[in-house]
C-alpha cells in the first residue's frame, strides 16, 4: 500500500469511529476487533496488500509500542480515585505482583514442557505474555477521573502496575539466554533489576507528578489569568518522568504511571485544602470511596485526559492494523494457539484466583478479573525489546508467532465477552 492509501484507510477508520462511537459501543465486540479484521483482510493471509515483519521492523515497532503504552499508562494514572488507601489498592497490587509472578511461572512451565523452549526463552515468553494491557483494555478500565467502580479500578490499576512489574522477568529471561548480566547467583538481578529499578521508578514518578502539581497550582494561584497548557504539560510530564527513570536505570513504565497517580492525588488534595482555607466545608472522605467533591478549579490531570484518550485510540488503531499485516501462514501451526488457550483458560484464572484469596473483593468480581486479562500492545513492546537486545532470529520468530496468537485471541475473546459479561455483572 502506498502512503496516500494508508492516510485514506486510517483517516476513514478514525472518521467512522468518531461518527458511530456509541453504535460500536453497543456491538457484541470492540473496535479493536474491527481493526484486526481489516488488518487480516488486507494483510498477507488474504488480499496481501501489505505485510509487516515484526522481526525486521522491531526497532520502529518498539518505539511505537513504547509511546502507546506510555500514553495509556499516564491516562490510567490520572484516572485513579482519590485518596490513595491501601485497602483500595491492595487487590490490584496482589494482581500486579503475585498474579504476575504466578502467570510467568505457569507460562514458563508450558514453554519448557510443551513448546520445548530453553528455560531462559520460556521465562522471557512468560514475561512477554503475563502482563495485562493498558491500551486494548480500555473497555474494562476506569472511564473517568471520578469513576468509583471497584472492579474497573482493580483492572486499571493492575494494567498500570504490571507493565513495570513484568520487566524483572524480562531481564531474567534475557540473562539466562546470555543477553543480560545477572551477577553471581543472580545478586545483580535481585538488587538492581528487581529492588532498585522497581522502587526507584515509583519514587521518580511520584516526585515528578507531585512537583508538577505544586508548580501549576502555584502559578494559577499567583496569576489568576495565567494560561497553563494542560495537554502540553501532561505530555511533558510523561517525557520527563520516563527519561529521568531510564537515566537512573529504573523502570520508566512504573514511573509514568506513578507520575499520573501522584499528579492527580496532589492536585485534588491542594484543591480540597484551598477550599477548606477559604472557609467552605471540607467534604467527608470515606477511605473506601472517592471524595464526593468534583473539583471545579482547572487541573493539569483533568485538562490532559481527553487529549491522551484520543492518542490512545489512534495508537490502538494503528498497532492492531499492523498485527493483521504481521499474521502469516506460520500461525497455522497448532502450538501458538494451544499456548493462547492455556494463557486465558488456565494460567490467568489460576494465578488470579490464587493471588486474590482473602482479598475481599467478592467472588463475582474475582471471576470477572480472572477472565479479563487482556493482552496487547504491552506484549508487543516486551517482544520487540527482547529482539532488539540480541534475541536470536529463530527464537524471535517463535516468540513472535506465540505473541501474535495470544493477542489476536485476546482481542476476539475479550472483545466479544466484555459487553454482555460486564452488563450482567453491573445489573
Amino acid at each position: 500500500m502506498q502512503n496516500f492509501q494508508w492516510f485514506m484507510l486510517v483517516g476513514g477508520l478514525m472518521v467512522a469511529r468518531g461518527l458511530w462511537g456509541s453504535t460500536i459501543a453497543r456491538l457484541p465486540f470492540t473496535s479493536a476487533t474491527i481493526y484486526l479484521a481489516i488488518g487480516l483482510a488486507l494483510g498477507p493471509l488474504f488480499l496481501n496488500l501489505f505485510r509487516f515483519d515484526p522481526l525486521r521492523e522491531a526497532p520502529v515497532l518498539e518505539v511505537v509500542a513504547e509511546v502507546a503504552v506510555l500514553i495509556s499508562l499516564f491516562s490510567a494514572g490520572i484516572k485513579m480515585p482519590v485518596p490513595f488507601t491501601w485497602s483500595r489498592w491492595l487487590p490490584a497490587i496482589r494482581l500486579a505482583w503475585l498474579a504476575m509472578a504466578l502467570s510467568v511461572l505457569l507460562i514458563s512451565g508450558f514453554g519448557v514442557l510443551v513448546l520445548g523452549l530453553p528455560v531462559g526463552a520460556a521465562i522471557l515468553l512468560g514475561a512477554i505474555l503475563a502482563p495485562t494491557d493498558p491500551v486494548l483494555a480500555t473497555d474494562v478500565q476506569v472511564r473517568h477521573a471520578g469513576d468509583n467502580d471497584p472492579l474497573r479500578f482493580t483492572l486499571t490499576c493492575e494494567a498500570g502496575l504490571n507493565d513495570g512489574s513484568a520487566f524483572p522477568f524480562v531481564m531474567l529471561g534475557l540473562g539466562l539466554l546470555g543477553l543480560h548480566e545477572l551477577g553471581e547467583g543472580g545478586t545483580t538481578w535481585l538488587l538492581v533489576d528487581v529492588a532498585w529499578a522497581t522502587a526507584g521508578g515509583i519514587a521518580v514518578g511520584i516526585a515528578c507528578g507531585a512537583t508538577l502539581a505544586y508548580l501549576s497550582a502555584a502559578l494559577r494561584k499567583r496569576i489568576a489569568k495565567h494560561e497553563v497548557l494542560d495537554d502540553l504539560l501532561g505530555l511533558g510530564l510523561i517525557g520527563v518522568s520516563y527519561g529521568i527513570a531510564l537515566s537512573v536505570h529504573t523502570y520508566g513504565f512504573l514511573a509514568v504511571f506513578a507520575a499520573g497517580v501522584a499528579l492527580r492525588q496532589t492536585e485534588l488534595r491542594l484543591i480540597h485544602a484551598r477550599t477548606n482555607d477559604e472557609g467552605l466545608l471540607e467534604p467527608e472522605v470515606d477511605e473506601a470511596h472517592t471524595p464526593a467533591v468534583v473539583p471545579t478549579a482547572p487541573t493539569v490531570s483533568g485538562g490532559a485526559l481527553v487529549f491522551k484518550e484520543h492518542l490512545e485510540r489512534l495508537s490502538e488503531l494503528t498497532l492492531v492494523l499492523l498485527l493483521g499485516g504481521a499474521a502469516s501462514l506460520a500461525l497455522a501451526e497448532w502450538r501458538p494457539w494451544l499456548l493462547a488457550l492455556f494463557v486465558f483458560f488456565i494460567a490467568r484464572p489460576l494465578s488470579v484466583l490464587t493471588s486474590m484469596i482473602g482479598a475481599g473483593i467478592g467472588g463475582r468480581a474475582t471471576a470477572i478479573t480472572a477472565w479479563f486479562g487482556v493482552r496487547g500492545i504491552g506484549s508487543i513492546y516486551y517482544l520487540t525489546y527482547a529482539i532488539n537486545h540480541g534475541l536470536p532470529p529463530s527464537l524471535g520468530r517463535e516468540l513472535i508467532n506465540a505473541t501474535l496468537a495470544v493477542i489476536m485471541l485476546s482481542i476476539l475473546l475479550h472483545g466479544a465477552s466484555v459487553t454482555p459479561l460486564l452488563n450482567r455483572y453491573w445489573r
